[in-house]
């Protein structure tokens, strides 16, 4: 490496290393610095703890076409710029700087930050060939010195695929409070009439109803209607702007509803749903990525609904063993406990299900699979699978691509070229899983 002065720290990049790209039924479909953590996306999160633009994701090569921000990058990562680990969530807070050490033109801050004594990002000292990172065997370990300058960073840690669940409970609280904090100094809560009057407040936690601003992407304030129940006993509830919770609905914080989604009816609690989302029925302790639907009856517990997800009718997780015991789960290294006593399904993108289907206590149902006929699946359904149960057949990519074309034009979305290209990439990858029962 080049010793001598660091440009100041302007640009930010997330890998996903080796670990990361066995997350599924996700990493299939998408890079892992692109799931949601509490209330927004990792590599968001990154942004704001270092005050840096991210110019991309060094992911999976099959992900190259991602259509996504940020965008998968394939050339030179310059000198100066910060490679942080898609694996850590940090705080929705500016991280400290800690000692700024004056470089000619520049000031410098630290060269890495380290959370729970583990490296979380390093800034690079020259220029850094994405082609060195492409497998995600390497460790940003080998870029730090004991000479180098750190700080400690504040978040959490996703050493496997249900941490995002494990630490939900947490991330959306904090998450939460900075927001409603943030909202006290800008002055952003929604006008007067947004929370109808005939609607129940319970508890001391923060209540945020966000107002729209003219010119923001979602100008329009969050709606709350008459005989619903924010219970904010346990946690704080935030609603996006555009968000609309519908009569006879119960949110009980930590609660979070992203930007012109709706709930629309039933009772919602410890929840993340992003953007442009419809639920409705009973919901715990789930992540919901965005562009998802749970538009009916039925219960989801403890899991996470990947991007363009749709969940039929009366579609139900089971979260709990009867044994009350700890949930196992399929991996691709096989299968594993872990450690939780609640674990529903997770999701992958553009997953979906047909009326009635039961899931068993940690199910994996890969990106792009379609099941449907009423029969429990097995806990494990790969991806671009298509059926009533096994053997499933594939689900073949041209008339997949015609469903994910309809299904994201409701929302007035474009599938684009790259996108079909990197689906088709996917596609191609489809594991084979072993479940091991």
């Amino acid at each position: 490496m080049t010793d001598g002065p660091h440009v100041a720290p302007r640009k930010l990049v997330l890998y996903d290393d080796r670990v990361a790209r066995r997350f599924e039924p996700f990493a299939l479909a998408r890079p892992i610095a692109t799931l949601v953590a509490g209330t927004t996306e990792t590599w968001a999160r990154w942004a704001t703890a270092l005050q840096m633009d991210v110019i991309g994701v060094v992911a999976a090569p099959h992900l190259a076409d991602f259509d996504e921000p940020p965008r998968v990058l394939s050339d030179v990562i310059r000198r100066g710029t910060v490679v942080a680990n898609s694996r850590f969530s940090p705080t929705r807070a500016p991280a400290d700087r800690g000692p700024v050490v004056a470089t000619g033109q520049n000031d410098s801050g630290p060269d890495y930050w380290r959370a729970d004594g583990r490296i979380a990002a390093v800034r690079l000292r020259e220029d850094l060939e994405v082609d060195a990172l492409s497998d995600g065997s390497f460790a940003l370990d080998a870029l730090v010195t004991t000479a180098d300058r750190s700080i400690d960073i504040t978040g959490w840690w996703q050493d496997a695929v249900w941490d995002y669940l494990r630490s939900l409970t947490a991330v959306l609280t904090d998450d939460i409070e900075r927001l409603a904090t943030a909202e006290d100094a800008t002055g952003g809560a929604a006008p007067e009439g947004a929370i109808s009057r005939n609607v129940t407040v319970l508890g001391a936690h923060r209540i945020v109803v966000r107002g729209g601003f003219p010119g923001e992407t979602h100008d329009q304030a969050a709606l709350v209607e008459p005989h619903v129940v924010l219970d904010a006993t346990a946690g704080p509830i935030y609603l996006a702007p555009g968000a609309r919770i519908r009569a006879f609905s119960r949110l009980n914080g930590p609660c979070y509803v992203g930007p012109h989604s709706i709930v629309a009816g039933g009772e919602i609690s410890n929840c993340s749903i992003g953007p442009w989302c419809k639920v409705r029925g009973e919901m715990s302790s789930t992540i919901v990525h965005g562009f998802a639907n749970k538009g009916h009856e039925g219960f989801v517990g403890h899991s996470y609904i990947g991007q363009w997800v749709n969940l039929g009718a009366g579609t139900t997780t089971s979260n709990l063993k009867n044994t009350y015991g700890h949930v196992s789960l399929w991996t691709p290294d096989g299968v594993r406990s872990t450690g939780m006593q609640f674990l529903g399904t997770l999701f992958g993108d553009h997953a979906k299900t047909g009326i009635g289907t039961l899931l068993s206590t940690g199910t994996v149902v890969g990106a792009g699979a379609n099941v449907f006929g009423g029969r429990m699946p097995p806990r494990v359904v790969p991806p671009f699978a298509w059926g009533e149960g096994e053997p499933y057949r594939e689900y073949g990519l041209d008339k997949f691509l015609e469903a994910a074309e309809r299904m994201m034009g409701r929302r007035s979305v474009v599938l684009t070229d790259r996108m079909r290209r990197q689906l088709a990439a996917s596609h191609r990858l489809r594991w084979a899983p072993n479940p091991g029962r």
